[in-house]
């Protein structure tokens, strides 16, 4: 069974409440929709789509596939198409104009996508259809809002793949407090309605569970073990030097998820323990240059102080001009500082908000 393409299947949409907020509303019925960035795959798009419709055909609800073109330089689109012509109008290509990297392509199909539950993962076959039925049940059945995908027994090269993951898997478990023992498995289903609320950028695909521990409790995410095949067709587009951008990138990570709201308390709580060793530093100087009149001037100690101090003023400077701009973010209008889950949106916000009599 697959979505409509007119669209007259449950979706998780956008809609705009009395206030102007945008909320995210799931209709009564589910669906699922599979997201798939692809991206120099001409090979594997045709085995891929047969694998999904054979894993799939008998699904309870309705689905679509989402197959997104990332700039491919080779026949990765005409085999898009081909299969779109090939099992009807439910295979939906979107074709990016230019290679803007995974996570772009990742959240445009996301934001594509029309069903209530949203699966993702790779193009390279590696990921096995198979396995998305089974966590989307679990999704639904223990009432969660993401299941991750591990890759428990994998098949890919030790150095060239396995040791960059182990090693950046640890470094975000460490950072973000989100257990997981696998970051990097694009297969990973989702509630759509919470999903839609995390936009991803740069390389962000990578911290997906953390970025979506901002929307929901790090509780009602949960992994479930999924096959993993050795790449048939095609080149691998990851290496030993994503290691080092993923370092990069946790320090995003790590203060977005603590200081989004308060981003005076990061700026603020760094220029103060520099002031306090740049104060300390000078009241040291000061108690030697009054009790033991020595000289100070040239001593490379009140270099440091003075720069400590200074570095003081300006971090507490940035820290207040933050959280300027945080409130002018937080108050435009457009942003909540919390959400609501959809179940519980009603009883919020319903008109019948008292009784008489």
């Amino acid at each position: 069974m697959s979505v409509n393409p007119e669209g007259d299947a449950a979706t998780a949409q956008a809609v705009t409440d009395d206030q102007g907020y945008a909320v995210y509303r799931t209709e009564a019925a589910l669906s699922l929709s599979l997201v798939i960035p692809m991206y120099n795959e001409e090979d594997n798009v045709a085995p891929l789509v047969a694998r999904i419709h054979e894993a799939l055909g008998d699904l309870s609800m309705p689905w679509e596939v989402v197959l997104v073109d990332d700039g491919s330089a080779d026949a990765t689109p005409d085999h898009m198409l081909a299969a779109r012509e090939q099992y009807g109008r439910h295979v939906r290509v979107l074709m990016l104009q230019r290679n803007f990297g995974q996570t772009a392509a990742m959240q445009a199909g996301i934001d594509h996508a029309r069903g209530s539950v949203i699966a993702t993962l790779d193009g390279d076959l590696q990921n096995d259809p198979a396995d998305i039925p089974v966590m989307v049940r679990r999704l639904l059945d223990e009432d969660l809002d993401m299941v991750a995908g591990w890759r428990k027994d994998r098949h890919d090269d030790l150095w060239k793949r396995k040791v960059p993951s182990r090693i950046a898997n640890k470094l975000i478990r460490w950072t973000t407090k989100v257990n997981l023992h696998d970051y990097g498995c694009s297969l990973k289903v989702f509630r759509a309605q919470v999903l839609k609320g995390v936009r991803l950028y740069g390389e962000m695909h990578r911290f997906i569970p953390a970025w979506f521990a901002t929307q929901t409790s790090p509780r009602r995410i949960r992994e479930h073990v999924v096959t993993h095949h050795p790449r048939a067709h095609g080149d691998s587009k990851y290496g030993i030097s994503r290691t080092f951008r993923v370092i990069l990138d946790l320090l995003s990570v790590y203060f977005f998820m603590r200081y989004k709201a308060r981003p005076g308390h990061f700026f603020g709580s760094i220029g103060l323990f520099f002031g306090a060793l740049g104060s300390a530093i000078l009241g040291y100087l000061l108690l030697i240059k009054v009790l033991l009149q020595a000289d100070i001037g040239t001593r490379p100690l009140l270099f440091v102080g003075v720069m400590c101090v200074l570095v003081s003023v300006q971090l507490l400077t940035t820290g207040v001009l933050s959280e300027l701009m945080a409130r002018t973010y937080f108050e435009s209008g457009r942003i909540r500082s919390y959400v609501v889950r959809e179940r519980n949106r009603e009883d919020a916000a319903g008109d019948d908000w008292c009784r008489s009599g």
